[in-house]
């Protein structure tokens, strides 16, 4: 009776295992696109995902810590590449690009070949995601050493006005399923915002008086997206990544804004 009993209890554990939905951490910018792969792929397989999004650089720390990740999308490669490295991960795969736009806010004067000059400005408040924590705010620094090129003095007059005004640790939590940069700009935290085009859309639509302003070559950064599969998941997760990187996956990345090219590997 009692191996009969242990028997039953495996096969319920093994089946509460298998219902589990695979854990995802994914940057903040992509909750929109992964939530509809995430859909998709659950449509396709029987399979849920359950998604934790925010900054790449706070999630990898949280991963780093031993919090139940399966799957990893960043914002940046270096992130997950750090987790590969140390043999927390699997190699880390190119699977999205992004760039730099700027966001302004209804009434700022600002156009491309204006940019630099308005964020000059004193009069004009910066917005800016945060270093080190958030990829964004990593992307908003390499804009202003491009500046310094082209104005010395331009990076320490940026970098010091910069308003950390998300993405860290310390950072208030964003409105649910609102942008928090179209809040920041139409609450006056902000003249002018620096964040991924794919964010600059959303927060557009929510307020159709912000603006979106291209930034100049001379200036322009792009973003490199990166996915790993965390050591130890389990084989849905990897199906997961895959079902991703597949030409479903990649269209309904599109769709949201992003470029899509062949994936490639970073190695360890």
């Amino acid at each position: 009776m009692r191996v009969v009993l242990s028997l039953v209890a495996v096969a319920m554990i093994q089946t509460a295992g298998a219902q589990e939905p695979i854990r995802l951490y994914a940057a903040g910018s992509l909750r929109a696109a992964l939530n509809e792969v995430a859909a998709a792929f659950t449509a396709a397989s029987g399979v849920r995902v359950a998604a934790e999004y925010g900054a790449s650089g706070l999630l990898r720390d949280r991963i780093e810590k031993g919090e139940p990740a399966e799957v990893f999308a960043s914002a940046n490669m270096a992130h997950p590449a750090s987790l590969a490295r140390s043999g927390k991960a699997t190699p880390v795969v190119l699977f999205a690009r992004n760039r730099l736009c700027a966001l302004a806010g209804p009434g700022v004067t600002v156009t491309s070949a204006t940019l630099l000059e308005r964020m000059l400005d004193p009069a004009v408040k910066l917005g800016t995601s945060t270093p080190k924590a958030d990829p964004s705010g990593d992307y908003a620094w390499e804009l202003f050493e491009k500046a310094e090129r082209i104005k010395p003095g331009a990076y320490n007059v940026l970098s010091g006005k910069a308003l950390k005004l998300v993405g860290g640790p310390d950072s208030p939590p964003p409105p649910k399923d609102r942008s928090a940069y179209g809040q920041a700009l139409a609450t006056g935290q902000a003249d002018i915002f620096l964040t991924y085009c794919t964010n600059a859309q959303q927060a557009k639509g929510e307020v159709a008086a912000l603006q979106i302003v291209a930034i100049p070559d001379g200036l322009a950064v792009g973003a490199d997206y990166g996915l790993t599969v965390i050591a130890g998941a389990r084989p849905d997760a990897e199906r997961f990544a895959q079902f991703v990187l597949s030409a479903p996956g990649q269209a309904i990345l599109a769709r949201h804004g992003f470029s899509t090219a062949a994936p490639t590997k970073e190695s360890k």
